[in-house]
């Protein structure tokens, strides 16, 4: 059997090839900067790919994926701050420094503690390796830039981890529909204060319902997309139910399409 990661070497080539002096043009005029969309497009293309389930597609998005961190690798060669084996080499050692219950002598009974330990090993890597937290570090230092609903829910799994969650489902529904009731009294705000208590209101109705999803280990990112994905199909189902009509949107009423709406659910 061949050894794993064989193929990955002619991916480093290849990439070498196309930001070769005789490669590609366009590839070789490339900047970090032209490349930060394409990478956040590959990553979302993957986690599509990987939610419909079909695994030659999730394959071929994870190679695409690949090949963004070959080619960002490369870049970096060019201009003398790191090359693909030191990428590997330091993700090696960043993993087994952090799974001292696997490569070393410490234990970890659950997948909690496993979490627990991680972040002290965190915490002291950016302490310099001492012990203790420091008495202006905070478990919410350094998060990671993401879109703002996983921030959120990174946010509150760092807090639960420290016992600051409910104990009960019923506290984290509660808190959302105290979220809604703040933001039918921000409604009625002054007009001068309207829009700003609003979007203040709005923000924690989103983050009460992303801490519901993490409360019931649910991804909301996740969630979100499926509900993206099941509303686009309806209002497609009601476009093509109107367009054999001879209608469309512009000429029929929200009745009319609160009807399809409804056939639609049904359908999809």
């Amino acid at each position: 059997m061949a050894m794993k990661g064989r193929k990955f070497l002619k991916l480093v080539a290849l990439v070498d090839r196309l930001r070769g002096p005789d490669g590609c043009p366009w590839d070789r005029e490339q900047t970090f900067d032209t490349l930060k969309p394409l990478l956040l497009e590959e990553a979302y293309e993957t986690l599509e790919a990987l939610d419909s389930g079909d695994r030659s597609a999730f394959c071929g998005e994870l190679g695409d994926l690949l090949f963004q961190v070959a080619f960002l690798s490369q870049m970096a060669e060019t201009e003398g701050a790191f090359d693909i084996d030191e990428v590997a080499e330091g993700v090696v050692g960043k993993m087994v420094r952090r799974h001292p219950h696997v490569f070393g002598d410490a234990t970890a009974d659950s997948a909690e503690g496993v979490l627990h330990q991680w972040e002290d090993i965190k915490r002291r890597e950016r302490s310099g390796g001492s012990g203790g937290r420091g008495g202006d570090d905070s478990i919410l230092d350094h998060l990671p830039r993401l879109p703002a609903l996983l921030t959120a829910l990174k946010i509150t799994g760092k807090a639960s981890r420290v016992g600051f969650d409910w104990s009960h489902i019923d506290g984290v529904v509660e808190k959302l529909e105290e979220e809604v009731g703040e933001l039918r009294q921000a409604l009625e705000s002054p007009p001068a204060a309207r829009r700003e208590n609003v979007e203040q209101e709005v923000g924690d109705l989103l983050f009460a319902a992303v801490n519901i999803a993490r409360f019931l280990d649910i991804d909301p990112e996740t969630a979100l997309r499926k509900s993206n994905r099941k509303f686009v199909d309806r209002f497609q189902f009601m476009e093509a139910a109107l367009r054999r009509a001879g209608k469309d949107l512009g000429n029929t009423t929200l009745d009319e399409m609160e009807e399809l709406w409804q056939q639609a659910k049904k359908a999809l």
